[in-house]
């Protein structure tokens, strides 16, 4: 009987489950390193802690590894229902917030190791987090998707940490709304394949794996966004990468500049405020996105893995 320990955490509403014992051996190295072979020879675990009848759809794991670099705090890996992921916001979050009920972690500003590179993240006196994330930069704008169902869709390609395509929802004649959650669902579905089939990707042919619709605030924030991510099931917070990926093409808009505040909604309401630094690497033009938000640890629980078990690795897709 395999056991697996566990800290689970919502980040404004969308769940992380950070495995914090029973963690596959994946030798040293960086998180990149590691994160392929996570990827190549435990596919598995990932799917047993995330999958039915353990996790749900939406539920987004992270192994809590020690950091190759003496000044990080933990190498986090990430990963959702169908694969790894590079990068995840609220996931550093929930991180952060998971570290500090384990006592591993005071409030100030701590380094964490990524497979997208560095974060810094400061663990505030009011529990909430701040994330410097990764370098996010639009790459094209005004890219149109013949999609299957819902005609032309205009767009930007964006990169927060993943790659996004994002619409303006104001043309569409839904309103982002947990009452229209299905048809939100598939219309950013149509998009995501509609994509795949034009051939159409971020640089170096980086896969567009999350759809971002943007639209007008309901609940005080500067915009309001849903977040259909790779498995197929929506962002219930505003969702990090793409709070970065959403700064980023206003700032190449000329519609955010240095410091300049951006409270993001998400479908539920929930609010990340963002801001940015204008900046550039290998001559592309780009910003140093934070985010900030807050997470709630919601169970602390050993998950058991019986080899008789026809599901103890998951119920696959």
């Amino acid at each position: 009987m395999r056991k697996i320990h566990v800290i689970d955490s919502h980040t404004e509403g969308e769940p992380t489950r950070v495995v914090v014992d029973g963690l596959p051996d994946l030798g040293p190295g960086d998180a990149a390193e590691r994160l392929r072979l996570f990827r190549e020879k435990h596919d598995d675990l990932r799917s047993a802690v995330v999958n039915e009848p353990r996790g749900f759809d939406a539920m987004v794991g992270a192994l809590l590894l020690e950091p190759a670099a003496p000044d990080a705090v933990a190498q986090m890996l990430f990963f959702n229902n169908v694969s790894t992921l590079r990068m995840c916001g609220h996931g550093t979050i929930g991180v952060v917030a998971t570290l500090s009920y384990l006592g591993r972690l005071d409030p100030g500003r701590h380094r964490l190791e990524s497979p997208e590179g560095d974060v810094w993240a400061t663990l505030h006196d009011d529990a909430s987090v701040s994330i410097d994330n990764v370098f996010s930069y639009r790459h094209r704008a005004g890219v149109e998707v013949d999609t299957e169902h819902h005609g032309i869709v205009p767009g930007d390609i964006a990169w927060g940490g993943n790659w996004f395509f994002l619409v303006d929802a104001r043309g569409l004649a839904l309103d982002l709304d947990l009452r229209h959650v299905q048809d939100l669902t598939e219309l950013a579905w149509d998009v995501r394949r509609s994509l795949s089939r034009a051939g159409l990707t971020g640089a170096d042919g980086g896969e567009i794996d999350h759809v971002e619709l943007c639209g007008p605030p309901a609940h005080g924030g500067d915009g309001k966004n849903f977040v259909l991510c790779p498995g197929g099931e929506y962002d219930r917070s505003p969702c990090g990468t793409g709070t970065s990926a959403k700064m980023a093409c206003l700032a190449a808009d000329g519609k955010l500049g240095d410091g300049d505040v951006w409270r993001q909604e998400s479908i539920l309401g929930t609010i990340f405020e963002g801001s940015v630094r204008l900046t550039e690497r290998d001559g592309i033009a780009g910003v140093a996105p934070t985010v900030r938000g807050r997470a709630w640890i919601t169970a602390e629980s050993t998950l058991l893995l019986d080899p008789g078990d026809p599901f103890a690795h998951g119920i696959r897709r």
